[in-house]
């Protein structure tokens, strides 16, 4: 999060913004309501309570040696499709970087080249 944060100016001068998503309880192990008040981000922080967000995208990891009922790390860049006309927006999974584990993150300037190659 940290890495993708420090470069939100970066991101949005590429035409996206940055949403974080957690497969955490508010009050769950990592407690991210009170992390977030020591370490507040300018970005939309969700919390995935129910896992329905990290099932839908198949990012959920019931169980591993590193993990249990949370989601992989990844990082997903999801693109708009404006160009329907009125107000039918769709939107559209362009990039899905899944971690192989908890340490495993996209590299941000993989990340950024994608986003320049879809603005092109």
């Amino acid at each position: 999060m940290t890495q993708f944060e420090s470069r939100r100016q970066e991101i949005e001068a590429a035409g996206a913004q940055l949403a974080f998503i957690a497969a955490e309880k508010r009050d769950g192990v990592w407690k991210p309501g009170k992390f977030l008040e020591k370490h507040p981000i300018s970005s939309v922080f969700l919390l995935d309570e129910d896992r329905t967000v990290t099932k839908a995208y198949g990012l959920h990891h019931a169980l591993g040696t590193d993990a249990i009922n949370i989601a992989h790390p990844a990082t997903l860049v999801i693109c708009r499709d404006d160009d329907r006309g009125g107000n039918d927006r769709t939107a559209i999974v362009r990039h899905i970087y899944r971690g192989d584990n908890q340490l495993d993150r996209a590299p941000i300037d993989d990340v950024l080249g994608v986003l320049k190659k879809i603005r092109n």
